[in-house]
């Protein structure tokens, strides 16, 4: 870690606030994403000297985690862990993509080291956000700067701890004193993100801004409802029902702002569903698309291997289905290919919650983080938990209406439990890692895994629980250790 960090430092130490939004001004962004910068560099905390250039210095982060694919794309969390998981077979026997199986030693197997360093890079800029905002006095708008950047923190711990355990915990911009981290107990990480997204929620309020500070409707930036999704989130991790309860209460309780859509209209750009998302930004490759697109699609009569897509869902996940779920029908395509020579005939199912494929002047559809589904299902598993059997039914009915579904006939506190973590399962597939988040916090991974492993060519070991992180970092930072059983 110490090679990353130093690194990180001394690229901002004259802040391109990475590359201020990879050159912040491109063409025909959404709003909140246009806020040119008058120079081309800005030196360390001056970034946030004043509304304009602290607006600029948060929209470089979300373009960060745009372009660098930690959320969409065919190296993002849910890719990968579907992957790794059952939600999606491998079409593909490239080392890299059975390493996880194959390999227990090595510490650079399948890419996934690279969220790792993806979300440290991040961090620091956001620390340095913290550090500069948290005393200034000169802002119209410092409520809103310093309530992103703490639930951005929280954000990328929670991530960072789910995929890897106990993590180091970089909580400022000292590159001296990051070096030489070691591993925070992941109590102590969920600690803090939860200290960041109390500190996210008292500073933000409910209304939507630009990157001016101005209320629009645009949902591209998080407010208060926003951390409070994942505050739902993180105390359902932590078994805290009570709480999660609460929290994901207040957000269904509004009834205004947010409101469960047709599957058909979830992931559209500003969907009443939808309470926060990333927004695609125009790139060389990819103008205003989420990128799980082309990772997932493959247009009917292609071969995966001609459009270069790599996955398709597995037939277990495909079976979880219940017939008539309007879900399956919206949020799922088929490629049919047809027999040639000696090659027989094959369907191939894939994602396809995402669809805009091809050249716009907007964004149609944003990486949606958190949705008003996903905040049903946990207050319903935090009721259900808590023994409040017919108020949980009642979420997971609302849930299960929504895709056409007739009311749940589970009756019994664990039969509900069961109930809803298969329309976890249904409902929430390829998204933001959930499925292994579930199967591993709800004690089903290892035997599950066990199981699958060998079908997917190789074998299961409990620590495979967690991912290795950089080898590099490891070698650099005296008190940094390989996760467990990959050194």
């Amino acid at each position: 870690m110490t090679s990353l960090f130093k690194h990180i430092q001394r690229s901002s130490s004259s802040l391109l606030v990475l590359g201020l939004l990879f050159l912040l001004p491109v063409t025909g962004c959404k709003k909140y994403l246009e806020v040119p910068l008058p120079i081309n560099e800005i030196a360390g905390s001056a970034a946030f000297a004043n509304d304009y250039t602290s607006g600029a210095a948060l929209n470089s982060i979300y373009s960060q985690l745009y372009n660098q694919g930690d959320f969409d794309g065919t190296g993002n969390v849910g890719y990968l862990t579907g992957s790794y998981g059952d939600e999606f077979r491998s079409l593909s026997s490239l080392p890299s993509n059975t390493a996880l199986y194959a390999d227990g030693v090595s510490s650079t197997i399948g890419g996934v080291t690279g969220i790792w360093t993806n979300l440290y890079q991040e961090i620091y800029p956001v620390n340095l956000a913290i550090e500069s905002l948290t005393p200034a006095t000169n802002l119209n708008h410092k409520d809103q700067w310093l309530g992103e950047a703490y639930f951005l923190r929280g954000l990328m711990y929670f991530y960072l701890t789910n995929l890897y355990g106990d993590v180091p915990l970089v909580l400022s911009s000292d590159y001296q004193t990051n070096n030489t981290l070691s591993r925070s107990l992941q109590t102590d990480v969920y600690k803090q993100i939860l200290s960041d997204l109390k500190q996210a929620q008292g500073l933000l309020d409910d209304n939507y801004h630009d990157g001016t500070g101005a209320v629009t409707t645009d949902r591209g930036r998080p407010n208060r409802r926003a951390a409070t999704a994942l505050l739902a989130k993180v105390y359902l991790y932590t078994r805290d029902w009570t709480d999660a309860e609460s929290q994901a209460d207040s957000l269904i309780s509004d009834g205004t702002d947010y409101q469960l859509t047709t599957p058909a209209q979830t992931f559209l750009i500003n969907s009443q569903e939808e309470i926060w998302g990333i927004e695609p930004i125009q790139t060389s490759l990819y103008s205003y698309i989420e990128k799980d697109v082309p990772a997932y699609y493959i247009p009917d009569g292609s071969t995966p291997v001609s459009v270069g897509v790599g996955l398709c869902l597995s037939d277990s996940l495909l079976n979880a289905f219940e017939a008539g779920d309007a879900r399956y029908t919206n949020w799922i395509g088929v490629d049919t290919v047809a027999a040639s020579g000696s090659t027989p005939a094959a369907l191939y199912y894939y994602a396809y919650k995402y669809k805009a494929f091809g050249t716009y002047t907007t964004a149609q559809e944003p990486i949606v983080m958190f949705r008003l589904g996903e905040q049903y299902l946990i207050r319903a598993e935090a009721r259900a938990e808590q023994g409040n059997v017919g108020p949980a039914a009642s979420d997971l009915n609302a849930v299960r209406t929504r895709a056409g579904l007739p009311s749940t006939t589970a009756a019994t506190q664990s039969d509900l439990l069961r109930a809803i973590q298969k329309e976890r399962r249904v409902e929430l597939f390829s998204e933001m890692g959930n499925r292994f988040f579930d199967l591993r916090r709800t004690g089903a991974l290892d035997a599950l895994m066990t199981s699958l492993a060998p079908l997917k060519g190789g074998a299961w070991s409990t620590f495979k629980e967690w991912w290795p992180v950089p080898l590099t970092d490891v070698q650099n930072d005296p008190n940094l250790v390989q996760t467990p059983g990959y050194q």
